[in-house]
């Protein structure tokens, strides 16, 4: 077989592809010994009657045409690989010889993945959440454990946010009660914003015996619900002293300052988390942010669907479909999609300009840096590596495998260079920021 491509424009490639007439002809004879197990022939078995019966019964175009049929997309597939053509949509295919004798010829005019440059990806700026806690948080941190333990007392004031009150609270509609909406001597905290949108408002400043009345959309119910309520009591918190007494009754630690070292270490693991996974999400978005180019339509439908499936399958594995869950989240499948595309197209871009940095840097992947890779995921999956490695080669996807580790060494690439800060401005060490736990471990040894 050969092939050639042509560039066309609009992002297109021609592939001018000749399948000589020997090769054809095995696609002929497979298609003839298929047709000889489906037609029926006086005096031969299923599957028995030679071909020149079935060509004398049936005419040779019938068998062409079945093996033109089935043999057409490997032949295409090949010639996307012999030509290193990335296809990323359907092909236009016109057959131009062949239907009835001698060798095949055929046209597949089909869109290409673009190649980009992104001018800048090597100064890029990324802002992080700092790791570090500071001495706020950390306060904040210790109100909330002596929320826990506050004291309230009755008082004869107005309350005010931060006040606990005493409450009867009733839901109607059209004069009719709401079922489910009505509460008596409930304990709710002013400003805490955890019942219904008005009560806050409508109860600050109320003192035990006044009323207050609201009217406020309720999730699950149709249109306005009208709310009465009545205060019946005021009461303030009291919070605890921050002494070590307190601390040992509110933790293992016998001292405030044993509470607030462990404090920090906790606060300081999670936003050390969150800076990690904003450095590289940051760094991809900043990268995409540098692409001018116009996505192509194709690149952003396959991301929406790969996105699609992969949902499906998560639900599936819950015992749910995926038109449920659209009808339990309210959305049309319309909606739906159109709530990924600006998503996807962002994810293309990313991939787009990784595919850049790759090309531009000269980035590779060594055979150890390979090798790696397949033992950690035949390791994964319970396989050896080298029978993963020959599965891979044989469903020609080898070269993704390497295609996905260069895009992960160029988002480093870009993760090392970049100008990374908090959200002040202050510089982050991306060194430390990165650092594997047991290396932190021995640094701040």
């Amino acid at each position: 077989m050969k092939a050639v491509a042509e560039p066309l424009e609009g992002n297109k490639v021609k592939l001018s592809v000749e399948v000589d007439e020997a090769e054809f002809e095995k696609a002929v004879d497979a298609a003839f010994r298929r047709l000889a197990r489906e037609v029926k022939v006086d005096g031969f078995r299923p599957g028995k009657a030679p071909r020149r019966v079935l060509e004398a019964k049936l005419g040779a175009g019938v068998a062409r045409e079945e093996a033109l049929r089935e043999a057409l997309p490997g032949y295409y597939e090949n010639a996307l690989r012999e030509t290193e053509t990335d296809a990323i949509a359907q092909p236009e295919i016109d057959v131009t010889a062949g239907q009835e004798t001698g060798p095949l010829t055929f046209d597949a005019v089909v869109e290409i993945r673009p190649v980009i440059t992104v001018p800048g990806y090597d100064t890029l700026k990324v802002v992080v959440p700092s790791p570090e806690p500071s001495e706020e948080d950390v306060n904040a941190q210790i109100d909330r454990l002596r929320n826990q333990g506050a004291e309230l007392n009755d008082v004869d004031r107005a309350a005010r946010k931060g006040d606990a009150v005493v409450l009867d609270i009733h839901g109607t509609q059209n004069d009719e009660s709401v079922p489910g909406l009505d509460a008596t001597d409930l304990t709710y905290e002013v400003g805490s914003g955890t019942l219904v949108d008005g009560l806050d408002d409508a109860i600050t400043g109320a003192k035990a015996g006044d009323a207050a009345a609201f009217s406020t959309e309720v999730p699950g119910h149709e249109g306005a619900v009208d709310f009465k309520a009545l205060v019946k009591g005021v009461k303030e918190k009291v919070l605890p002293e921050v002494t070590d007494e307190w601390a040992s009754e509110v933790s293992e630690f016998d001292t405030v300052e044993e509470l607030r070292a462990d404090l920090v270490k906790r606060m300081t693991a999670v936003r050390l988390a969150n800076a990690q996974m904003a450095l590289r999400s940051g760094t991809a978005q900043a990268l995409a942010d540098l692409v001018v180019d116009v996505m192509p339509d194709a690149l952003i439908d396959g991301e929406v669907s790969r996105r699609i499936d992969d949902l499906a399958h998560r639900l599936s594995h819950q015992g749910a479909t995926l038109q449920q869950w659209l009808e339990a989240t309210g959305q049309s499948p319309e909606e739906f999609i159109a709530g990924h595309r600006e998503d996807a197209a962002s994810s293309v871009k990313v991939d787009l300009a990784l595919r850049a940095v790759v090309v531009a840097e000269g980035i590779d992947i060594s055979d150890d840096e390979l090798d790696e890779e397949l033992t950690k995921v035949a390791e994964d999956a319970g396989e050896k590596p080298a029978k993963l490695r020959k599965q891979l080669e044989t469903n020609g996807v080898l070269p993704l495998v390497k295609l996905d580790l260069a895009k992960a060494k160029a988002l480093q690439w870009l993760i090392d260079h970049a100008e990374v800060v908090d959200e002040e401005g202050n510089p982050v060490d991306v060194a430390a920021l990165t650092a594997a736990p047991d290396q932190e471990e021995e640094q701040q040894d």
